[in-house]
C-alpha cells in the first residue's frame, strides 16, 4: 500500500478562492474505488495500491479543466513502502509512541 500527498492548483481562475474546486475534487475522490483519502488544509492524502492512487490523481488533475480552468499545476509526493504494510495512521502512531504519548 502507498500513501500520496496531492495538491492540485487551478491557475487563472476568476477568483482567488479555490474551495469550490477542492469540493469538486473531494466529490471525485468519493467515486474512486480502492482508495481512502483525507482532506487537509493544504492538500489531500490518498492511500491505496499505487495503480489506484495514480488513477485518482489523474481524475483530480482533470477536474479543474472540466470546471473551466485553463491551466492546472499538480504536485504529488508518494511514500511507497514495500517491506511492510504502512498507513498514515500507523506513521503518526509510531511518532506518538516515540514521544511517549
Amino acid at each position: 500500500m502507498a500513501i500520496a500527498e496531492v495538491t492540485v492548483i487551478p491557475i487563472g481562475t476568476a477568483t482567488t478562492s479555490l474551495s469550490s474546486y477542492v469540493a469538486e475534487m473531494q466529490r471525485i475522490l468519493k467515486q474512486q474505488d480502492g482508495i481512502t483519502y483525507e482532506l487537509t488544509s493544504m492538500s489531500t492524502i490518498i492511500e491505496g495500491e499505487l495503480n489506484m492512487i495514480w488513477r485518482a490523481i489523474e481524475a483530480l488533475h482533470e477536474a479543474p479543466f472540466l470546471s473551466g480552468a485553463q491551466r492546472v499545476s499538480t504536485s504529488v509526493k508518494i511514500d511507497d513502502r514495500r517491506d511492510q504494510v504502512s498507513s498514515s495512521k500507523q506513521k503518526i502512531q509510531s511518532v506518538q509512541e516515540k514521544l511517549g504519548g
